[in-house]
């Protein structure tokens, strides 16, 4: 019932789709390291968005939600949580945090995938972080009301065997290295979902651990767009696809093909969005700049880094602060004074 055991390419047979897609994500890794390396002070307006984002999607799409603003003070950590809802959003915020500084350190085994979840419910009575002690099921709920079983997950006590041969497996093909870490992803997180381990929290969990996992084979685009919302927008394809490959999962005869086409594909639509974004920064920064300089170049006589930003409305005074310090070093300005009533002068 592994699918990452020895008939791993039996189950996920490589098709041109899917080599085409692990190629193009190649090919976006590089971009994105181009791009950390280049502009890491606008990223940054990418990662505080993410996290936000990323909470909010993960925890909506169980049914755990909170307004908008209670989010934002909760994920900056300006308020406590007041309620369920809120503590399993801080949960989740808590874990995101900690995957996002010290994912190069973690080695993924059962014990942290226990760890993890004791951390997202840590702030609620629920005792997180010990596998199920009752069977669950994976049921989807009809506009009328009705519900159907979409799959039964194994018992509670096979959990974790289950669990620590999924880990044995998981470490083998990395150690291995002939199979690409993303189609070992797909077939980890489909597992994890068929295993269903926890009695709450397993969709959360395993989207955490898709973002653990391709932060650890080089893809850090879930730093700055959100994952999450990504599913959360194709929540429909996510729950059929994951239906579609988790059948005969039981008996190992499942097919990865459809759920990974889907979790390749939701990469790829993340690190569009980014290209997308840096994009957008890219110009509004240029733009900017050019607004500066232009205001610098028209000042009459001395003036004030507080007069330059109201010639400036749209730009930050970091920014007008970064624009003068590189006028001054091309020799174009000079600085009269020292601190905060410093002024400047333009020299040529």
């Amino acid at each position: 019932m592994s699918s990452l055991d020895t008939h791993f390419d039996d189950r996920l047979p490589l098709t041109h789709g899917l080599m085409r897609a692990v190629g193009r994500l190649r090919e976006f890794r590089g971009k994105e390291e181009l791009y950390r390396n280049q502009m890491p002070d606008s990223l940054e307006t990418l990662r505080q968005a993410a996290v936000i984002q990323s909470t909010e999607s993960s925890n909506r799409i169980e049914g755990v939600t909170a307004p908008p603003d209670r989010i934002r003070q909760l994920v900056e950590r300006k308020t406590t949580p007041r309620d369920r809802s809120e503590q399993e959003i801080a949960g989740y915020r808590d874990v995101l945090d900690l995957i996002h500084s010290n994912h190069a350190g973690m080695t993924l085994t059962s014990g942290l995938v226990r760890q993890l979840h004791r951390e997202l419910f840590k702030y609620t009575d629920e005792e997180g972080g010990n596998w199920k002690a009752v069977g669950n099921q994976i049921t989807q709920f009809g506009a009328d009301g009705s519900t159907e079983v979409r799959f039964e997950p194994p018992a509670p006590h096979m959990v974790d065997g289950l669990m620590q041969n999924l880990h044995q497996n998981l470490d083998g093909l990395h150690q291995a290295g002939e199979v690409d870490r993303l189609l070992v992803t797909s077939g980890y997180i489909l597992d994890f979902l068929c295993i269903h381990p926890f009695r709450d929290g397993n969709g959360r969990m395993a989207r955490l651990l898709t973002l653990l996992l391709l932060y650890q084979a080089g893809y850090e685009v879930g730093r700055f767009v959100s994952l999450e919302t990504v599913i959360e927008n194709s929540k429909e394809s996510y729950y059929d696809t994951l239906h579609q490959s988790s059948q005969r999962w039981h008996e190992g005869q499942h097919c990865l093909v459809p759920w990974t086409e889907y979790l390749l594909g939701t990469i790829t639509v993340a690190y569009r969005e980014f290209e997308s974004r840096v994009d957008l920064l890219t110009k509004s920064h240029g733009a900017k700049t050019d607004l500066i300089q232009s205001a610098i170049a028209n000042m009459l006589g001395d003036f004030s880094v507080k007069e330059l930003a109201q010639k400036c409305p749209t730009a930050s005074i970091d920014m007008i602060r970064y624009i003068l310090k590189q006028q001054k070093k091309l020799g174009n300005i000079e600085c009269l004074g020292k601190g905060r009533a410093a002024r400047w002068r333009r020299i040529r």
